[in-house]
């Protein structure tokens, strides 16, 4: 028998077995292709697109670092609330059964509610600020369709008492006044987005959350005001704007070396936990926007001018006749008085209108015009407060052309300022003569009082000698002792001081002839001043409304408030021991 071979490709089974092997080596071919695709040309892409599903993005709503004041008493909190929201579509009870089982919590009426579920089927806002303790009763009742939505709400525990001060943050959680609204940095803590992976069941991953949404810092934002002088000065500003029926009044007090603000407190004022219930007008702070003729607290300024323009001498004397004219206009003493021949001391502390035309005439126009630029008349204070409003002074032609423009200027009328500036213009004549930046940062500070950052300030601008001030020191002190500010006396204590009392503008020109601002400045103690005390009530009523019986009584009840709180020791006697050679 003879073997015949056979040809493998031509046999059936071998023929699909090479069918076989083709398609798989394609198969790997296709495979390899599409892997080196998918994991080298195209890995980017999918590394990112996976990236992305694993991925959870959050927005933390961070509590806004606490505000406190010098003493560390807490001023401005944030605290979780929640929000309530009915969707009536989903209540399994009866809008009435759901309005009388959450009524008694929110403290509202049955009905009121009950007609609120009327007006749509989902979405209601029922409630924008519940405690803990009122949503924990509400979840409690296990009622279909009621969703309440946690949120950081800021809080004032101390009501209106600093408003001007620490300002407001509206719902939306924008600062809208105060330091909210100028420290916002500092307050505000990371607002960056967090990211982190998930795992299976939408598990976040232990350790991929981002440190900064699980730990807060402790820093707090320190004020220079102090809340127990605050009350002081608001019960005592309170007590005379009663008496007298004043429209508005305010108080400030301020270390004239530094120019930290101790207070500063405006009545009426507003409680920042209901700003949405004020007109827009009661939320502003006067002190910083509403410029005002100063009238006689002016004055010392005014002498401190022409002493360091050298035209005066502190035992110059002036003849007061009582009533003068400048062109057509008479200018005259506020009592009418004419008291002859006085000392530029006794005409400030007598608050001679005429006495201080004479002093003022003794400079050219132009040199007084520039010695008001000087001293920053015309520019804001640099106050760490928001809004803050420049003085006005007449144009320099319109001042120099027209004689009567000195002339009133020198009794502190023509022109105008705001209750800061002229507060850091008297700490100028206190502290030596410097002008100061009055602010009220002291800066953040963690719990054990340890600073983490402090603002820095302009540097003192010196504008008067130190022999200047020191002249115009003396002359505001025999005012207190002797003059228009006894009523500001304190037994035991030197004070100097400077009384006030303005017409105020007429909205039709001129000036009204109800209408009138009394004021206050002190400063003391005079062997040693420290603080600048500013008292500004607008249109008392009664004949007996005056710098003296109105403002000077509120400044003097804020120094012994002050001497309390600081722990102030009596001032010495001067020295008059006279040693014989």
């Amino acid at each position: 028998m003879r073997l015949r071979r056979v040809d493998p490709a031509s046999h059936p089974s071998a023929a699909r077995m090479l069918v076989v092997w083709g398609v798989l080596t394609l198969g790997a071919v296709g495979l390899t292709a599409n892997l080196f695709r998918l994991q080298v040309l195209q890995a980017e892409v999918l590394s990112s697109r996976a990236q992305a599903q694993q991925t959870v993005r959050l927005q933390p709503i961070l509590p806004r670092r606490p505000i406190v004041d010098r003493q560390g008493t807490s001023l401005a909190v944030d605290r979780l609330v929640y929000m309530l929201y009915a969707h009536p579509k989903l209540f399994k009870k009866s809008k009435d059964e759901v309005a009388e089982a959450i009524a008694p919590i929110l403290n509202q009426p049955s009905v009121e509610l009950a007609n609120l579920f009327d007006q749509q089927e989902s979405g209601i806002e029922i409630s924008f600020g519940l405690s803990e303790d009122a949503a924990d009763r509400i979840r409690a009742l296990r009622l279909d369709g009621l969703e309440l939505l946690p949120r950081q709400q800021r809080f004032y525990p101390q009501q209106d008492l600093l408003a001007e001060v620490v300002g407001y943050v509206n719902l939306d959680r924008e600062a809208q006044a105060g330091v909210e609204y100028t420290q916002r940095a500092a307050l505000e803590r990371s607002n960056q987005v967090a990211r982190f992976l998930r795992g299976g069941k939408d598990l976040v991953k232990p350790g991929e959350i981002p440190s900064y949404v699980l730990k807060q810092d402790d820093l707090r934002l320190q004020l220079t005001v102090d809340r127990r002088l605050q009350q002081a000065a608001r019960t005592a500003l309170k007590q005379k704007m009663t008496e007298f029926g004043a429209k508005r009044g305010a108080v400030l007090v301020m270390e004239v070396q530094t120019g930290a603000l101790r207070v500063m407190a405006t009545e009426p004022s507003f409680d920042p936990n209901q700003y949405y219930t004020y007109q827009m007008d009661q939320l502003r702070n006067w002190l910083l926007t509403d410029p005002y003729e100063p009238g006689s607290t002016f004055k010392p300024i005014n002498v401190a001018i022409a002493l360091e323009a050298g035209t005066v001498r502190p035992n110059d004397s002036f003849y007061d006749e009582g009533r003068i004219y400048i062109g057509p206009w008479p200018i005259q003493n506020s009592d009418g008085a004419a008291r002859g021949s006085q000392t530029v001391g006794e005409i400030v502390a007598h608050s001679s209108n005429v006495g201080m035309v004479r002093i003022m005439q003794t400079l050219k126009p132009e040199v007084y015009y520039d010695w008001l630029a000087k001293i920053e008349l015309a520019k804001p204070t640099g106050i760490d407060l928001p809004f803050e409003t420049a003085g006005q002074l007449k144009k320099r032609d319109q001042f120099l052309g027209d004689p009567v423009e000195v002339a009133v200027t020198a009794f502190g009328q023509g022109f105008s300022l705001t209750p800061v500036q002229l507060l850091r213009l008297q700490g100028a004549i206190a502290n030596g003569g410097f002008l100061v930046t009055p602010h009220v940062v002291e800066g953040l500070f963690d719990s054990s009082g340890k600073p983490h950052w402090q603002p820095q300030y302009a540097p003192p601008k010196q504008v008067f000698s130190r022999e200047t001030a020191q002249a115009v020191l003396d002359m505001m002190e025999k005012a207190v002792e002797e003059g228009t500010g006894t009523p500001a006396q304190i037994p035991g204590y030197r004070i100097a001081g400077k009384t006030g009392t303005a017409q105020k503008a007429s909205a039709t020109g001129g000036y009204d002839n109800v209408a009138r601002i009394t004021s206050f400045v002190s400063l003391f103690p005079v062997e040693a001043p420290r603080y600048a005390v500013l008292v500004v009530i607008d249109e008392p009523q009664g004949d007996n409304a005056y710098g003296s019986t109105v403002a000077a009584p509120i400044a003097r009840d804020v120094m012994e408030a002050l001497i309390r709180i600081d722990l102030i020791s009596p001032s010495k006697a001067p020295d008059t021991t006279v040693v014989e050679e």
